[in-house]
């Protein structure tokens, strides 16, 4: 739009012009040769119109007037705040009735249009005018109305593929007049369902997923019904498993179905914290309180047991029948790999002794199965004593008693496991033994004399031993010709005859009797009185 007018190719005024009212807005009507916008001055509507500055537009000969050279525009009036006051001085370009262009054209007298009832309504400030409303259609839109092509089944481009639009009037396009326009929405629908789908796919996998974390993390867990399907299973579990490390055990054997399932099963059992190491007989498909019940029964329990005092060639033949070997193997295995078999430092290298590893093979409970070998079942033992002579400090002891290291602690706990009859006898029996090895003892001089050595040796368990047979007999392990501790253990103390040897009295004890010849022991401080028990003996 030029300076001065609207340009070429003019258009008739009216109010519906939608620069009306923009320059000058006042409100009111035009009167007279007032410009109708009510500031800036209009020019006739067909009235050609050049200005010295747009030459460009040719002379007035060539629209049929008279080049013109036009006074510059007067400004309209405002008042204090800036307002027009709607009052402009003489427009010179106005339309006049006596304009004969005006005439000419029909504009010699304009009609009021806001003088009349149908007078369109007072023009609003450019910051007040609304938008005008976006025409509302009844057809889908399309890839160039804000569809996208995906739902509108075109290419990526955003085109239809067989639309075939190109070539149509632009009038049927612009009224959503489409060819194939059911196709399209099948497509839409289509694309709709698919999207639908894999919406619906990931919510169902999260939702799987979320109830595994839930059953993981809050739900019970999986397990068995009942007491077992019938058919055993033997479980071997090792020393020091807790409840975690059981329930793996029985998992892999088929016996229950969840470790968690076992270790709830074991913490709400009373005598749950029980359950100890070795081999048990269980049934597969138990379910884990079951399992939990019968471990806690010695019914369940298969392991090999190696009771207190055991000499070691009894343990032996414990050994091959449970592992179902020929008779003798273990003992062969002993006799030629003891020095493999993880004893201490201390216990080698003591002369002669009849067997290194006894008192070595510690009295207790032992997991042991078919098809293991004897060198393992043999290891464990001796970790087992060992571990127990380390805790119990043998070897710091051992001195304070009088002894030559914890070999000899070691032996004298032999002795007082198989000289006591009940566990009553074995402090004060292991108060004879130190007594006895004194060198200021004059009962005995210094001589054990103990029956039990002499069974050792014979490889026996007889009460009745002649003195013609003893006295004959200068082997080591003959405490009746030999003075103190016989050359090593004679069997595999327990717990309380360690534990004795460590504590005797000090009541002077230094001679005893079986009176009962079973299990009642008496004993005496002085000769008088043990011949006083001894006739008590031969009497019963």
């Amino acid at each position: 739009m030029t300076e001065y007018g609207r340009g070429r190719g003019s258009e008739p005024w009216h109010p519906d012009d939608p620069l009306y009212g923009d320059d000058g807005w006042g409100g009111q009507q035009a009167q007279g040769p007032q410009s109708p916008y009510g500031g800036q001055p209009q020019h006739h509507p067909q009235q050609p119109q050049t200005h010295a500055r747009y030459g460009d537009w040719g002379t007035g000969e060539q629209h049929g007037y008279d080049q013109q050279q036009y006074a510059p525009q007067q400004p309209p009036q405002y008042d204090q705040n800036g307002w027009p006051t709607g009052s402009y001085p003489q427009d010179p370009y106005a339309v006049g009735p006596t304009d004969p262009y005006a005439q000419q054209a029909g504009y010699g007298e304009q009609p009021d249009y806001y003088g009349s009832p149908e007078a369109y309504p007072p023009p609003e400030p450019p910051g007040r005018r609304r938008a005008e409303p976006e025409p509302e259609t009844d057809w889908d839109p399309g890839p160039d109305q804000g569809e996208h092509a995906f739902f509108s089944g075109g290419d990526d481009d955003g085109r239809n593929e067989d639309d075939g639009r190109d070539d149509e009037p632009a009038d049927r396009r612009g009224r959503g007049e489409r060819r194939g326009g059911k196709e399209k929405k099948r497509r839409s629908g289509l694309a709709c369902l698919v999207v639908v789908v894999v919406l619906g796919g990931g919510l169902a996998g999260v939702g799987y997923f979320g109830y595994q974390f839930y059953q993981d993390r809050f739900g019970s867990a999986p397990d068995f019904a009942g007491s077992g399907n019938g058919e055993q299973v033997t479980v071997t579990i090792p020393k020091g498993s807790g409840g975690y490390a059981i329930g793996q055990e029985l998992k892999k054997a088929g016996v229950i179905k969840s470790v968690d399932a076992f270790v709830a099963a074991q913490a709400s059992n009373p005598e749950g914290k029980n359950i100890q190491d070795g081999v048990y007989t269980l049934q597969k498909e138990m379910s884990a309180a079951s399992a939990v019940e019968l471990m806690l029964s010695p019914k369940s329990r298969n392991n090999l047991i190696i009771a207190e005092g055991w000499r070691n060639a009894r343990v032996y033949e414990a050994i091959d029948k449970r592992l179902g070997l020929e008779e003798g193997t273990t003992a062969e295995v002993a006799e030629t790999k003891w020095k493999t078999l993880g004893l201490p430092d201390w216990a080698v290298n003591h002369d002669d002794v009849k067997d290194p590893l006894e008192g070595f093979l510690y009295p207790s409970s032992y997991a042991v199965a078919k098809g293991q070998k004897p060198e393992a079942v043999l290891k464990q033992m001796v970790a087992r004593a060992t571990e127990t002579y380390t805790e119990l400090n043998f070897e710091e002891k051992a001195e304070s008693l009088g002894l030559e290291g914890p070999w000899e602690l070691v032996t004298v706990a032999s002795l007082v496991q198989a000289e006591g009859k009940t566990h009553d006898d074995f402090r004060k029996m292991s108060e004879v033994v130190y007594n006895r090895l004194k060198t200021s003892n004059t009962e005995t001089y210094q001589l054990l004399q103990f029956d039990s050595t002499f069974n050792y040796l014979k490889g026996e368990s007889n009460i009745d031993i002649s003195e013609s047979e003893i006295n004959s007999n200068k082997d080591p392990y003959n405490t009746y010709t030999n003075k103190g501790l016989p050359p090593g253990p004679i069997g595999n103390p327990g717990e309380d005859a360690l534990q004795a040897a460590l504590n005797p009295t000090s009541d002077g004890w230094i001679y005893f009797v079986a009176t009962d010849g079973v299990n009642k022991t008496e004993f005496a401080r002085t000769h008088s009185e043990f011949l006083k028990l001894k006739d008590k003996f031969n009497a019963s």
